[in-house]
């Protein structure tokens, strides 16, 4: 297999691809801490990018929108060691300790090959070769241990991960043009916006007169024809980061759109 995952715990896994490169969307339920053994990840949001590379320690906030992009390279496969910062673990670490947290959006945090990071994270490679069960104590000192660290590192990130607000109603319109490219399901673009689905599709018509289905292929597709007519992308650097799952499937709904496959476009544009 291309893709395998190995969990010592529901909460610590390792990874390992050696494939082209592993795509997914995702909005996690809980706050993920990666540390990047070898390989490069791209991580894609509606307002900017990241690139992290062999030794990166880096950390994604729940509920967040992003496109993640994982490579091997160099000859190496994409090797990473996850933990996953749930609500529950972060509640019984701060305990009755009452954070007081600025209301910013949250942001990806970067920990570049910091040590103690490393060295929590690298600590756990040998666990993965266990015959049996990884105790859970030890599980419970180790995702500790990373928090702890994180906190001592960074004094901003308490109000990140100390915040266990739900997302609440938000203003629908500016929160999808924002994030239309991503390719969550209406349940998750429902959840992100403090709504149920049948609020949400209720709610949407009403904004957009059309349903969500339409409009962001429609907002998509519009996308990827900027991005190969003015940006000169090539069709294949481009349909996985508007949404769609395959080439073929992109090309297909761009010529039903716009009367031309992408590379026809691209053709018709460069002969005039």
């Amino acid at each position: 297999m291309d893709y395998q995952v190995n969990y010592i715990n529901p909460e610590i896994k390792l990874s390992n691809y050696t494939g082209k490169l592993f795509k997914t969307e995702a909005a996690f339920n809980d706050h993920l801490l990666v540390w990047l053994i070898s390989g490069e990840t791209k991580i894609i949001q509606a307002d900017e990018s990241f690139v992290f590379g062999p030794g990166s320690t880096f950390l994604i906030p729940r509920n967040q929108l992003a496109t993640i992009i994982n490579i091997p390279k160099d000859g190496l496969p994409h090797k990473a060691v996850a933990m996953h910062l749930s609500s529950k673990r972060l509640r019984e670490f701060y305990g009755q300790e009452n954070i007081k947290y600025k209301n910013t959006v949250p942001k990806i945090f970067s920990f570049h090959k910091h040590p103690l990071l490393e060295s929590c994270l690298a600590s756990l490679i040998p666990y993965f070769e266990m015959q049996e069960n990884f105790p859970e104590n030890i599980a419970s000192l180790k995702i500790n241990e990373a928090i702890s660290i994180l906190t001592t590192i960074n004094r901003d990130i308490d109000s990140i991960l100390a915040n266990f607000d739900e997302p609440h109603k938000i203003d629908l319109i500016g929160f999808m043009e924002k994030n239309f490219m991503f390719n969550m399901s209406l349940e998750k673009f429902g959840y992100l916006t403090g709504r149920s689905l049948t609020t949400f599709k209720r709610d949407f018509h009403k904004a957009f007169n059309e349903t969500p289905q339409r409009w962001l292929s429609k907002k998509r597709l519009e996308l990827a024809y900027y991005q190969l007519i003015e940006k000169n992308k090539k069709p294949v650097d481009v349909y996985y980061e508007i949404g769609f799952e395959n080439l073929s499937h992109f090309s297909f709904a761009f010529k039903k759109q716009f009367g031309h496959s992408p590379t026809e476009l691209q053709r018709i544009k460069t002969n005039i």
